[in-house]
């Protein structure tokens, strides 16, 4: 399936006809609001038992399917199955982009960590097979968010439900095009801002149910560490440059690390 969010439906169909791949089905966006609501679009128009979210410049290893729709046919206590993935970089070389570099994406991770996931997203919808029945039991993408919505939307499937992993080859391909503007760029470099926002957006609005339910005794006490943790880790620089510095230098950098802990 095929979502056009506020594209050019002539322009979609021709490209549809040339790949000439059997069984697309074009939506339009009734009323197109970016990738999040163009993602739950499809969602909602779908009827198969698997879902998995294809952006329009990622990619994936041609056993992808296969590799993951066998494992969920295996594991039926498994809600999806994520796959290891490789971040392939693109550069602009004339009227296409031409690969420069390929990564991979977590070295070495051999399953989905909610403990790891608390920290920052170490997964991207290209690699992440599931069933369709999940979006029943724990809701849609959230639209109030212009990005991070796929790491949001794992916060709240992971602690509920198990999720496969198939470690090894990377089967699926997050392309990163760090140069790229407008339609072609990628949202973590064209959105980089809303990131940002949206990461402790998410992060306050979880923070404010815990205090509401728990009180905020535990998270001033974790505030208190944090803050403790800084001031020890200046007085131990401070003490460095003491012993190892001339008085000028250490005078200046006195003042630059008491302005990062935010003492004057």
């Amino acid at each position: 399936m095929i979502v056009n969010d506020d594209g050019d439906r002539r322009e979609v169909d021709r490209v549809v006809a040339e790949a000439a791949v059997a069984n697309v089905t074009v939506v339009d966006s009734a009323a197109p609001h970016g990738r999040c609501c163009a993602a739950n679009t499809g969602l909602r128009a779908a009827r198969g038992e698997y879902v998995v979210l294809h952006d329009d410049d990622d990619r994936w290893h041609p056993a992808f399917l296969g590799e993951t729709v066998r494992w969920l046919d295996e594991h039926p206590g498994d809600i999806g199955v994520m796959v290891s993935t490789a971040i392939i970089y693109e550069e602009h070389d004339g009227d296409r982009w031409r690969e420069i570099d390929r990564v991979p994406f977590w070295r070495g991770m051999t399953r989905i960590s909610l403990t790891e996931l608390f920290e920052i997203n170490r997964a991207v919808p290209i690699s992440f097979l599931y069933r369709r029945e999940l979006h029943d039991i724990v809701g849609w993408y959230d639209e109030s968010l212009d990005a991070v919505e796929d790491w949001e939307f794992y916060l709240r499937v992971i602690p509920r439900f198990p999720v496969g992993f198939i470690a090894g080859e990377p089967l699926a391909y997050w392309v990163q095009r760090p140069t790229a503007r407008g339609a072609e760029a990628n949202s973590m470099f064209e959105l980089g801002d809303d990131h940002v926002r949206d990461d402790m957006l998410v992060r306050d609005r979880e923070l404010a149910r815990w205090v509401d339910k728990n009180g905020a005794g535990l998270p001033l006490y974790l505030a208190h560490l944090q803050r403790q943790l800084r001031e020890d880790l200046r007085n131990l620089l401070v003490s460095e440059l003491d012993a190892r510095r001339p008085e000028s230098f250490r005078q200046r950098w006195q003042g630059r690390l008491r302005r990062a802990s935010g003492r004057r």
